[in-house]
């Protein structure tokens, strides 16, 4: 088994690169943290290109099916992405996925799919990829301008979700809305300016979700592109509601039906 002990080793140097977009772009790699995690990503059939563990962490060559490294506390601290690690981290290759081929998965199952319009909090961003696996939703789209789905902090707040929700980037509006009209989705987006409730729209099947923006909200390209504006009743003096609490109530709307 490994040993890494400098920062001057190879698989140091690449893991830590990792934390950068461009890396994980360049390398087509991502990190994940965490027993279960990484438990979960073999048994969704994610291909693990290394694990990497503290000393105490009592790691052995066969516990997982790859390559394994140990690495001194110190430079595994500098790696690891939580101040309260497990002392366990992995390097995830990621999947491509093509127009194609999420186009294929989006007509599975309850067809639904949610549409994050270059949402910028990591937090948000992995909270509503993990409500859409909860919610049955068929798949997660990103627009342009949107952070990386890769990253190590919404990884985190994905909680695993990132292996079973199929994930596609649109790089235009139009590109995202003709991936949507093709497989027979509702376009809906969320906005004041219209007098139609969520609950007065059947989302239970074939929904194309628009979330927008947390300070912008959704784009004007593709609010004039959805089908309908939907809203969310608001008692008060409350005129919005948190990115990832709004998609929560919208998508299980989908599983009350």
């Amino acid at each position: 088994m490994k040993q890494i002990t400098s920062k001057d080793n190879r698989l140091y140097k690449q893991c830590g690169r990792l934390a950068a977009r461009k890396y994980r772009d360049l390398y087509g790699q991502y990190l994940i943290e965490g027993e279960k995690v990484i438990r979960d990503a073999i048994a969704t059939g994610q291909k693990l290109v290394m694990v990497i563990a503290r000393p105490d962490y009592g790691l052995r060559p066969d516990s997982f099916p790859c390559p394994c490294a140990v690495a001194d506390g110190k430079l595994f601290s500098q790696l690891a992405q939580t101040t309260t690690s497990q002392g366990i981290l992995a390097v995830v290759e990621k999947k491509e996925m093509t127009r194609e081929a999420f186009c294929g998965e989006i007509r599975k199952g309850s067809g639904n799919v949610v549409l994050l319009d270059r949402l910028q909090d990591p937090g948000n961003i992995g909270t509503i990829i993990r409500t859409a696996d909860a919610a049955g939703y068929s798949g997660v789209m990103a627009m342009k301008g949107t952070a990386d789905l890769f990253s190590p902090k919404i990884v985190r707040a994905a909680a695993g979700s990132l292996f079973r929700v199929p994930v596609f980037y649109a790089e235009t509006p139009e590109e995202a809305v003709s991936v949507l009209e093709e497989t027979g989705k509702n376009i809906l987006a969320t906005g004041f300016d219209t007098e139609l409730y969520y609950y007065d729209v059947d989302m239970k099947q074939n929904t194309g979700l628009i979330i927008g923006n947390e300070g912008n909200g959704i784009s004007d390209e593709l609010m004039k592109l959805a089908h309908k504006i939907i809203k969310i009743p608001m008692a008060g003096d409350i005129d919005s509601l948190n990115a990832a609490v709004a998609a929560g109530v919208l998508m299980y709307e989908s599983v009350r039906k």
